[in-house]
């Protein structure tokens, strides 16, 4: 089973910047494309970034395209979500997330493995 691991969030003012970490273990993360979704207390969690297991292909929501990039490193094991010009909105949980197979997908019911999430707050 693929254990998610996400780190990097923490407070920061809007405009600001912050990467997001994944790293990933188990046997059955091999061929795995990964995403990253946001979800605020009382919101449904919602797409944020994918990106497949070359990393060749890579999806953004509409809503953090040109903000937001995201990156792997498969010999690390890891998934990077670089968020610059954050704004108040960007508050949320930010989850990590595997789907057994190397195609990324947006809807959030087609992963399979979900980290434990990480805290991003942004202050105006």
């Amino acid at each position: 089973q693929v254990h998610l691991v996400e780190s990097g969030g923490g407070l920061v003012q809007a405009g600001d910047s912050l990467r997001l970490s994944c790293t990933a273990s188990g046997p059955t993360y091999s061929n795995s494309a990964m995403g990253w979704f946001r979800q605020a207390p009382g919101k449904e969690r919602e797409f944020v970034a994918a990106i497949s297991w070359s990393g060749a292909t890579t999806s953004i929501a509409a809503s953090v395209k040109g903000r937001f990039t995201i990156s792997r490193d498969n010999a690390k094991n890891t998934v990077y979500l670089q968020m610059n010009s954050l704004k108040p909105e960007d508050t949320a949980v930010y989850h990590c997330a595997a789907r057994r197979g190397p195609a990324l997908g947006i809807r959030k019911d087609s992963y399979d493995y979900w980290g434990q999430g990480t805290q991003v707050t942004v202050s105006s």
